[in-house]
């Protein structure tokens, strides 16, 4: 339990050790006025004496009382501490990660700071903190007799051995049974996701069953674990118990012998319970102690995120976007994604990005904001690699409308304003820009009206539209649309190009992946992968002019050409 004393929680344990330092000295305070009441008061039948030791019991009992609430306190602080410490770093770098496609599944890291969090607000803890000054209590047992003494030392034995025991019984089942129930949680959380899928093609029962596996196979674990656990508990109980009734025993029999007084047996019992108490706690609540144990494992294993200092702030972006003989993907026997594109786009210009499905369109948008960082290659926004800006300085001059469009849970203006300080006027602005401020003004409460978990009481035009403002919110420099009509009805579509039409009079960058001819008219370069590689880029009227002359489209041969080529620049060789 090393990582207790770590810098940011060592003055709170440091704090909650000293608070248990009191507190059993305070509670040795009973046991000796057990004493002082049989060996003194019942012999001099002094009530004042009875009220004077009564007095100091109460104070030792109100400081005990005060201790506790300490300890507790300086606990649960160490608990929000740690929990402030990791959860924001881990949640920011869970968001790296899987924005950079690293989706593993230590999304787990997160309950595992819960854990943690839980595990020093709750009692194992504190039996934890109380358990070292056993030898404290034996030591005043035995300072009340020997052979009392040694009886009470061979007893804390027995209980230690238990646990020892305990530990070795129970370690490998309870962390067996956190990964059945991580992995039960996790398959639960991907059918939530597909629920659509499931239920449209009927795949409900085969897709229960198959969690229902693993359910079982939790549920057997933890039944075979709970009932272990259980008989350890009860042993230790039952071991307690006996353990005082033979130190009363033992003390009897030196009363007898007129070797000790009454006093002493029963205080000697007193103090032999309480010291065994905090050990009969660890092992009725060794599973928790485990866990714990076990997730700050996990958490230390993991691997560190790269240590960077803060970055250069940079001046605000023109919008100059520049792309290096990128590469990415590959490795593993496997052929690159990309494969060295290279094109540059002036502040100010709009490139439309066209080519079949799975040529590597997507992919090179992320590139291009800098979300997956290519294995060679750069891509720099106005000279910078835009890899290495700051996240949130360059957030405020980019605008992205992915594929998947989802909403955060929240208002229309709460998402549209990317989930900050919602500004109005920039809020009304953005939706102006993106032509969506009267579709907005339509919905129930307008800019106020919640639009549920990842937007699903819209439909996926409104939701599209409203991403397209978020997009646009505040000053971006570079828009990045990725197939931003994929939703859109007719009115839709005309918003979305008056909205291009605005983004260009006002010398915005602008990357839009797309396939309907309409949308790319207007724009100034055009860029045509396939299989990774960068085919065609230049102007728009050149790259048309070249795919006519490659692929010419005549009525008659419209369908020919669309099996040669995607349907988009089909279209577009044939506009022109």
């Amino acid at each position: 339990m090393n990582w207790l004393f770590v810098a940011r929680l060592r003055p709170y344990v440091l704090l909650a050790a000293a608070a248990s330092l009191l507190l059993n000295l305070a509670l040795l305070v009973p046991a000796l006025y057990t004493v002082q009441v049989f060996d003194r008061v019942f012999a001099s039948r002094s009530v004042e004496t009875l009220v004077m030791l009564s007095l100091l019991v109460l104070l030792a009992l109100a400081l005990s009382y005060t201790m506790d609430v300490l300890r507790a306190r300086a606990l649960a602080r160490a608990g929000s501490t740690l929990d402030a410490r990791l959860s924001p770093a881990l949640l920011r770098e869970l968001l790296q990660r899987a924005a950079a496609g690293q989706r593993r599944s230590d999304a787990d890291a997160l309950r595992d700071v819960g854990q943690l969090r839980a595990f020093l607000a709750g009692a194992g803890i504190q039996a934890l903190f109380d358990a070292p000054w056993l030898p404290v209590h034996l030591l005043a047992i035995t300072l009340m007799h020997p052979l009392l003494g040694a009886g009470a030392a061979l007893g804390a034995l027995l209980l230690v051995a238990l646990g020892v025991a305990t530990e070795r019984l129970t370690r490998q089942a309870t962390e067996a049974t956190q990964q059945h129930a991580r992995g039960a949680q996790r398959q639960a959380q991907a059918l939530l996701r597909n629920a659509e899928v499931i239920a449209g093609m009927g795949m409900g029962t085969a897709a229960i069953g198959l969690w229902q596996r693993r359910h079982d196979a939790l549920l057997a674990g933890q039944a075979a674990l709970g009932a272990r656990s259980v008989r350890l508990a009860a042993a230790a109980r039952i071991a307690r118990q006996l353990l005082q009734a033979g130190l009363l025993a033992l003390g009897a029999w030196l009363v007898v012998g007129a070797q000790a007084s009454p006093g002493i047996m029963v205080a000697a019992t007193i103090l032999l319970g309480r010291a065994l108490q905090p050990a009969e706690q660890l092992i009725a609540g060794w599973k928790t102690l485990i866990e714990a144990r076990a997730a700050w494992r996990r958490l230390a294993e993991r691997e560190p995120a790269e240590a960077v200092g803060p970055p250069l702030a940079l001046p605000a972006p023109r919008g100059r976007l520049e792309l290096e003989r990128v590469v990415f993907g590959g490795g593993k026997a496997r052929a690159p994604i990309l494969k060295g594109i290279a094109l540059v786009l002036e502040p100010g210009e709009s490139l439309g990005l066209i080519g079949p499905s799975a040529s590597g369109k997507t992919t090179l948008v992320r590139l291009m904001l800098g979300i997956w960082r290519p294995q060679s290659g750069t891509v720099r926004l106005d000279g910078a690699d835009i890899a290495r800006w700051d996240r949130d300085a360059l957030g405020a001059h980019v605008g992205y409308l992915p594929q998947d469009v989802e909403l955060f849970a929240g208002t229309v203006a709460e998402n549209i304003a990317r989930l900050g300080p919602v500004d109005a006027a920039q809020v009304v602005a953005a939706a102006q820009l993106a032509h969506a401020h009267e579709m907005i003004l339509r919905l129930p409460q307008g800019y106020d009206t919640p639009v549920g978990d990842v937007g699903a009481v819209l439909s996926g035009g409104q939701r599209q539209r409203i991403a397209l403002a978020r997009a646009l919110y505040g000053t971006p420099r570079l828009v990045v649309l990725d197939e931003p009509n994929a939703h859109l009805d007719g009115d839709g579509e005309a918003a979305l190009q008056a909205a291009l039409q605005a983004l260009k009079a006002r010398g915005v960058s602008v990357v839009m992946v797309g396939h309907r001819p309409a949308l790319m008219a207007g724009l100034d370069k055009l860029a045509v992968l396939r299989d990774g590689v960068l085919e065609l880029f230049g102007p728009a009227a050149g790259v048309r002019a070249r795919l006519q002359a490659v692929n010419p489209v005549r009525p008659g041969v419209a369908a020919a050409a669309a099996k040669v080529i995607p349907t988009s620049v089909a279209a577009l060789a044939a506009q022109s």
